[in-house]
């Protein structure tokens, strides 16, 4: 049975965001939040789709309110969470970015490039992607299209 989901972050990473994942999940822990870590946590290659994929179902199986990604671009890991309705994942390189991926599409996971983006700007963006709110209204039509492409 899922706990407080609305208070857990899970975050996943392949071995080109180790190094970051470390960073922003101590930050995490320092700002209160729970941590789901679905790995990896080690320099082996792996294949970033299988954490997108546990993350995926973290969220969807209520155990995560929202998430992080990193892989080394953030490009194929961000694709392969998209795969699922239940998830809109923004791959993100600023604080703007950061902040309209919320108010307009009301994404649920966040995506770096652990080799493209600065630990810095990683841990703003993180934190603008949490305290930000979706604005709804005339959004809601466009992210409800997300999810029921039909």
């Amino acid at each position: 049975m899922p706990v407080e989901p609305s208070n857990t972050i899970a975050i996943a990473c392949d071995q080109g965001g180790i190094d970051l994942k470390a960073e922003l999940t101590k930050d995490l822990v320092d700002n209160s939040y729970e941590v789901l870590n679905l790995g990896t946590d080690g320099p082996e290659s792996v294949d970033y789709p299988d954490f997108a994929y546990a993350l995926a179902h973290a969220i969807k199986d209520g155990y995560a309110s929202r998430g992080v990604l990193i892989c080394g671009s953030s490009i194929g890991i961000c694709m392969a969470a998209n795969r699922f309705p239940e998830i809109r994942a923004a791959q993100i390189h600023d604080a703007l970015g950061a902040r309209l991926c919320r108010e307009h599409n009301d994404a649920n996971v966040i995506a770096f490039g652990g080799r493209v983006i600065g630990v810095e700007t990683a841990r703003d963006c993180l934190k603008i992607f949490l305290n930000t709110a979706f604005e709804g209204g005339r959004h809601v039509r466009r992210v409800d299209k997300l999810s029921n492409p039909e």
